[in-house]
């Protein structure tokens, strides 16, 4: 297991409470009752002694602290190394922490993103990590279709908002991107050109998107009168190296598509040379559709036509399910964040082919 710790910026020079109490003529104990939200402190001793702390920096003492209270004043981001594995040194998950700790901040709480060993089950993780006590709450990545770490939060009652959804049929808080709203604004441009043959590059089976990139793609068909071919359909790693090997293998086919639909990060980047090395090109003889404007896909000849987003308010409103999940902080009537973020079409010139 790998942790990485992502802090608000501290001040190095900081009181301690006891210089804090004495620069405010009070008792430590008060100081204390005023900085945890005690209700026997005054709101107007309340406000000074929060003005006075953030004046000279002052930072509780977080190991006192977490004794005291049981907490640790951290979120844990679980990022699993395999399913994860899509972003491949694109800034896809940087971009995304920056907005959730920044998010996090406000509530002085940090993040700290815990990696998964490749290889090693998600739910043994989690347990070893909510036995130990490691964090408040967590941010789940990678959903699985049946995810088994949804239940095991849910039952012991561990605040999370996960980054997808799951089949479970039972509540819980997530954000997941519109990936319905992709396939089907795609697949439009592609059958509205008069494309028959449409291959899709998707994410192993076993990740829950991958089972709605899917749907959408067969009820797409389905719209344009179109038959469902499984041969034209690819479940994989969607890594630049994944793309250039299911583009070959599609072009090779005795019947091969016309258009590519690439639901991974850097696979348009590995299409693109699969294609060149066999004689075709992108957005002149193969039509090519991306999922993300990501860094690599940004320098790709002809433009990409891919959809955008920005990762920072993603960020952003994951902290903010997260936080409000989190004990004293939840309003009863609070309904649970259950939100797909939507993703805007960026037209490049990939999708557009001579025919």
């Amino acid at each position: 297991m790998t942790l990485v710790r992502i802090a608000s910026s501290r001040n190095h020079g900081r009181m301690d409470i006891r210089q804090l109490a004495k620069h405010l003529g009070l008792s430590i104990g008060t100081v204390s009752r005023a900085l945890n939200d005690r209700k026997d402190v005054s709101p107007a001793t309340r406000e000074r002694v929060i003005a006075a702390a953030r004046t000279h920096g002052y930072i509780p003492n977080q190991s006192g602290r977490t004794l005291r209270s049981g907490r640790t004043g951290t979120i844990g981001f679980m990022l699993t190394l395999e399913n994860d594995s899509a972003i491949h040194g694109d800034p896809f998950f940087m971009a995304l922490l920056e907005g959730l700790q920044s998010g996090l901040g406000e509530h002085d709480l940090d993040l700290v993103v815990l990696l998964a060993r490749k290889g090693e089950d998600g739910l043994t993780f989690l347990r070893r990590h909510v036995s130990r006590g490691t964090v408040d709450g967590w941010v789940l990545s990678g959903t699985q279709q049946d995810d088994a770490r949804i239940a095991f939060l849910l039952e012991r009652g561990i605040p999370f908002i996960a980054l997808g959804r799951t089949a479970t049929a039972r509540d819980y808080a997530w954000i997941d991107l519109d990936f319905e709203g992709v396939v089907a604004e795609a697949m439009g441009l592609f059958t509205q050109a008069g494309h028959r043959r449409i291959g899709l590059v998707a994410p192993p089976v076993s990740i829950n998107n991958s089972q709605i990139v899917l749907a959408g793609y067969r009820a797409a068909l389905e719209r344009a009168g179109l038959p469902f071919d499984p041969v034209l359909v690819h479940h994989g790693e969607t890594d630049e190296s994944d793309g250039e090997e299911t583009a070959r293998a599609l072009m090779a086919l005795a019947d091969p598509p016309t258009a590519l639909l690439l639901m991974g990060e850097t696979a348009p980047v590995g299409a693109y040379r699969a294609l060149r090395s066999i004689g075709l090109e992108p957005g002149r003889d193969v039509a090519v559709i991306g999922l993300r404007d990501s860094p690599a896909c940004r320098a790709l000849s002809p433009d990409l036509t891919c959809f955008t987003l920005t990762l920072g308010d993603l960020g952003l409103a994951l902290a903010k399910g997260v936080v409000a999940r989190l004990p004293g902080r939840a309003a009863e009537d609070e309904p649970l964040v259950q939100q797909l973020w939507r993703m805007s079409l960026r037209a490049g010139r990939s999708h557009v082919t001579a025919s």
